[in-house]
């Protein structure tokens, strides 16, 4: 892939401005496509009183933003290798820090995932634009609220990556800081989490004003209303949270006034807040879950799955791509209504798709899932493994697990079932089979260029005499648990240098989030709350949850919620956590939702990692099929509650004397 450079020149401390910039088609953190490029100093007088320089000054801003599409190699933060999910054949190079967790070798001393300085200096150049931006005589009035929406957007989105990682922070004064202060005046204390909340929500608040409501379809990356409404419903919805919300473990965790960093008193309207803020985006009526309409290809459903048309079914929709289409280029962004903000993915070492391939198809072959991932997805007519149906059953044994399905079979045009597949990965839910790589899954392909001759086309095993292993330089590229991620492949794609992969958009913020977000804050409701500007009224509704709740459910081919489950908020709770768990696999969302939550995450964190038995040969299917703890060291946890927040770095903390470390770091 073509990649444009970013000449970028530095902001001096008298005053001149970033000042060479050039887009970079492969980032698209950038919020506008330009060519040009901008030579001369300039100062920051001159940036505001020209449209062009303006422009790009807002460009520099937004190239700060972090490359979220990272999750796994060059990642921006640690979220896509800390949770229980997965893990990485190696943690050796910094390229794969966000092991360093879990495997509790991390230490404030360490820089790793040190976003401190770019965010904040985001936040300043944010600052700038919206006290000065009416200084710049030639643009348009329309010119001029996208240019302030974009800022507010900004300065709100860069406070939240902060909040998100670190904690409460603390929040500049709106004018930015003259850059002759001393080190006295610049240093501050961290806001409480809450005020830290209501200044992003409030930032966003404003860019919602301003932005508007769509853009072109390719510009998906530049942010909207919805993209600024999105946000802020995660952001209500993590404050709503047990962990936030009344949590007694920061009891002592003050502020030099006597001000707790966590509110110490549970406040149930936070989850009104988070649950408005998502039905805002719904009432927006832009967004609507990805579906791809069935074919001749598409299995049939289960006889307890509605057959009506979608939203209120599954009858008339292919589950499987349905789901797949978003996240491997099959449906271009363009296309993909659900998708509300997102990021262009990278190939090669950035790429999510290039660390989960084996080798022999151009991959890193060095990501893992957990046997508790693996385990949590349900059989076709909805039922866990552990309760499953006459009809679709999952054995019981091991002799039946191993055992062959013994005739193949396709579905959905792009996916085939060869005969050597176990019967432990048959009848499963569609989102299995678009997310779960495992032995004897074929992987189709269809590029390759030149002499370089990428295999494809071939159906993957992990034995210890299989074809997925390392290469002979690398011995420990292979993968540990018998398990990948494939929900990043397309059929077309060519890890090679010289190949071709189908263009994708990492969805930062797509509507299911919302659908989700807006059922767990309404089941968590006690009482009515009325918002009178806004005509929203919300309540633990049980039609609205089931509405919106079964959206999700039938997109992905599984049965509706019953009455009886709405009528517990218990049983919910846990339904919805399950449904995120499965609906955002690989995402990057579990690494916080299992920290919002609370204990959850130390439920999921301290216990071992199970897998299959990858030593075993390809004569011993018994053996191979059993699972294992993963007993190397890479596959060791260990979780204290130091680990719910990231630790401020040391460098950050010798910059500013007044910042207090989070707790137990």
């Amino acid at each position: 892939m073509k990649k444009n450079r970013i000449k970028i020149r530095r902001l001096l401390a008298e005053g001149l401005v970033l000042c060479a910039i050039a887009f970079n088609m492969v980032s698209c953190t950038n919020f506008l496509n330009i060519d040009e490029y901008i030579y001369d100093k300039s100062t920051l007088d001159s940036v505001f009183h020209r449209r062009d320089l303006l422009r790009q000054y807002i460009i520099g801003a937004s190239n700060l933003l972090p490359n979220e599409g990272n999750l796994f190699t060059n990642s921006f933060a640690p979220y896509g290798l800390a949770s229980d999910e997965c893990f990485a054949s190696w943690r050796g190079d910094g390229r794969h820090a966000g092991m360093f967790i879990l495997l509790d070798e991390l230490t404030r001393f360490d820089n790793y995932f040190n976003n401190w300085g770019a965010y904040y200096k985001g936040i300043r150049k944010a600052n700038l634009v919206i006290e000065r931006i009416s200084e710049c005589p030639d643009i348009s009035d329309m010119e001029r609220r996208d240019f302030i929406g974009q800022a507010y957007f900004l300065r709100g989105y860069f406070y939240y990556l902060l909040v998100q990682q670190y904690g409460p922070v603390p929040v500049l004064p709106d004018k930015a800081f003259e850059v002759s202060l001393d080190e006295e005046s610049l240093s501050l204390e961290r806001s409480t989490y809450d005020e830290c909340i209501e200044y992003i929500c409030k930032d966003l608040e404003k860019a919602a004003e301003y932005l508007p409501e769509m853009r072109e379809a390719a510009f998906v990356y530049v942010p909207t209303k919805g993209a600024a409404l999105s946000i802020m419903s995660r952001v209500r919805l993590y404050a709503a949270s047990p962990w936030f919300n009344g949590n007694k473990f920061y009891a002592d965790w003050f502020r030099s006034d006597g001000t707790h960093f966590i509110n110490q008193q549970n406040d149930n309207h936070k989850w009104a807040l988070a649950a408005i803020a998502s039905k805002r985006v719904i009432n927006l009526d832009h967004y609507s879950l990805h579906t791809i309409a069935k074919s001749e290809t598409t299995l049939p459903l289960p006889s307890n799955i509605s057959s009506a048309n979608f939203p209120d079914g599954a009858g008339d929709i292919d589950p499987y791509l349905s789901y797949s289409g978003m996240f491997t280029g099959e449906t271009p962004s363009i296309n993909n209504t659900e998708l509300i903000y997102g990021i262009r993915q990278r190939v090669g070492g950035d790429s999510p798709a290039w660390i989960a391939a084996p080798y022999m198809l151009g991959g890193g072959n060095g990501l893992n899932l957990t046997q508790d991932m693996i385990d949590a997805f349900r059989m076709a007519d909805g039922r866990d493994i552990d309760n499953s149906s006459t009809e679709y059953p999952y054995p019981s044994t091991v002799e039946g697990r191993a055992e062959r399905i013994g005739v193949g079979y396709s579905f959905s045009d792009y996916y085939e079932m060869r005969p050597d597949v176990p019967q432990m990965y048959n009848n499963r839910e569609p989102r299995f089979y678009a997310t779960i790589g495992f032995c004897h899954r074929f992987w189709p392909g269809t590029a390759y260029t030149g002499t370089d001759q990428t295999v494809t086309n071939v159906e993957l095993t992990y034995y210890s005499n299989g074809n997925a292993l390392p290469p002979s330089n690398f011995k420990n590229d292979y993968n540990r648990s018998g398990y990948t991620c494939v929900k990043y492949m397309h059929p077309e794609d060519n890890l090679k240098t010289t190949g071709t992969i189908r263009e994708k958009v990492f969805p930062i913020m797509r509507y299911a989030e919302i659908l989700l977000n807006y059922v767990e804050a309404l089941n968590e409701l006690e009482g009515s709350y009325n918002d009178e500007e806004l005509g929203i009224t919300v309540s633990r509704d049980k039609e609205e949850m089931k509405y919106y709740f079964n959206q999700i459910r039938y997109r992905a081919g599984q049965p509706g919620v019953t009455d009886d489950e709405l009528q517990d908020p218990k049983v919910m709770r846990e339904l919805i956590k399950k449904e995120r768990r499965l609906e955002f696999i690989c995402e990057a969302r579990r690494y916080h939702d299992l920290r919002r939550w609370g204990e959850d995450a130390m439920d999921a964190y301290n216990k071992p990692i199970y897998g299959m038995n990858i030593n075993a040969r390809s004569t011993e299917r018994l053996k191979y099929y059993q699972p294992i703890p993963i007993t190397e060291d890479i596959a060791r946890r260990k979780f204290s509650h130091k680990m719910y927040l990231y630790p401020i770095p040391q460098s950050v903390l010798n910059k500013n004397l007044k910042l207090v470390q989070n707790p137990g770091w």
